[in-house]
């Protein structure tokens, strides 16, 4: 996969060295020198220095070919130009945009553009936490057709025994993407456990948590 990133900062070089580190190639397209220099000398990936919203930065990170293309900077205007000039100018079919503001969540939202609020997704997992128990909802994908959830495994005399993830009857359209267990981040095979006290955070579609909870928990449907 080819990965365009906007923004060289803390949220940009994080992106850029996990992509890299999975074997993508990334470009990052950053206007401050300092932040190019670094970047360059941390990892072993394409930087550009310059305004990811000029249409040349674009053109010279080779845009047209990129699968994805991701605004990270704390401007959301010019994450916002930025984007529409990924898709519409070099056909980029998937943008994904930080934003800052969250009011402004539904324009990019509207605009096609993938929104990610941290400030939104705390206070929904604030609000989920109190009314939802044991699952959690992180975020909605594809327009709330796909729900990316937790689920906390309870300890003590409520807790389930262990089983491997091949053992559980676990909903066909229900992925577990990872396994948070104290420090440490399990990602799960087919004889993987799942233990208690683990954070499971899985994808599935709305209609199915239910169903995902009850196998995880041990409950019976």
């Amino acid at each position: 996969m080819y990965v365009v990133i906007m923004g060289g900062g803390r949220i940009g070089r994080y992106i850029a060295k996990d992509m890299s580190d999975k074997g993508h190639e990334v470009t990052v397209v950053e206007r401050t020198a300092g932040r190019c220099e670094a970047l360059v000398t941390e990892n072993d990936i394409l930087v550009i220095e310059g305004d990811a919203c000029d249409v040349r930065y674009l053109e010279q990170a080779h845009t047209d070919r990129a699968d994805v293309f991701v605004a990270t900077t704390h401007e959301d205007d010019d994450n916002l130009v930025a984007c529409q000039l990924a898709k519409i100018e070099f056909n980029v079919t998937r943008a994904i945009s930080r934003v800052n503001t969250p009011k402004n969540v539904e324009i990019f939202d509207a605009l096609g553009i993938e929104p990610v609020s941290s400030t939104r997704l705390i206070s929904e997992l604030l609000e989920n936490e109190f009314s939802v128990g044991e699952l959690i909802h992180l975020t909605s994908l594809k327009g709330g057709k796909v729900s990316l959830v937790e689920i906390r495994i309870p300890t003590g005399s409520a807790a389930p025994k262990a089983r491997s993830l091949e053992d559980l009857e676990l909903p066909h359209q229900a992925v577990i993407v990872a396994i948070f267990r104290g420090d440490e981040t399990v990602i799960p095979k087919g004889d993987t456990f799942i233990e208690p006290g683990d954070e499971v955070v899985a994808l599935t579609t709305p209609e199915l948590e239910e169903r995902l909870s009850r196998a995880l928990l041990g409950q019976r449907s």
